[in-house]
């Protein structure tokens, strides 16, 4: 079973060597990680960010799960180029499995951010705009897809003090990925 290993991960300083470990844990239950940073590039050239497009979806191809980290990046929520590759993966019918690092609710997460109010019980930021407030943990959009094409998102019942580098919820993923394999 191969599985592809979407996150902001490859945004890091050590990336590669996140990718390895990634990879070394799908390897230790008999499964293969397809990390997006093995792919060939040349970033002089002047089509670097088509290339990495097409190398991501060929890798997304020929995957069978996708383990997504949605561990908020860069604001409240998740890295968009993820949650389009979860999307893209759940819209193949493939086996869809994420982890956030940040288990708070959304709602929570985006008050560290924004000065946030209530405006007729809704809460809203300070343009007006509506805030999602379900108690998820993220959009509502990704949490269910998750539910109806894998697996609930794993979090921690804190956050760990490094979120880049624990990978105690993307093991779990992979434990499921790899029961999934056996069961079928």
């Amino acid at each position: 079973m191969k599985i592809y290993l979407a996150g902001p991960d490859v945004f890091l300083p050590d990336a590669i060597e996140i990718g390895r470990r990634k990879t070394a844990i799908c390897g230790r239950f008999g499964l293969t990680g397809l990390y997006p940073l093995d792919n060939e590039v040349d970033l002089a050239a002047p089509d670097a960010s088509r290339q990495i497009f097409g190398g991501n979806e060929a890798m997304m191809d020929a995957a069978d799960v996708i383990i997504a980290n949605l561990t908020p990046f860069r604001g409240a929520g998740a890295d968009p180029g993820t949650v389009y590759e979860l999307g893209y993966m759940a819209g193949r019918g493939k086996l869809c499995l994420a982890y956030s690092n940040d288990p708070a609710v959304y709602a929570d997460r985006v008050r560290r951010f924004l000065d946030v109010t209530s405006d007729n019980g809704r809460l809203v930021d300070t343009q007006g705009l509506t805030i999602e407030d379900f108690g998820l943990v993220d959009n509502l959009m990704m949490i269910h897809a998750l539910e109806l094409h894998g697996c609930p998102l794993v979090t921690p019942a804190e956050m760990p003090v490094d979120v880049w580098r624990d990978l105690a919820a993307f093991e779990a993923c992979v434990r499921m990925a790899a029961a999934r394999l056996i069961a079928t």
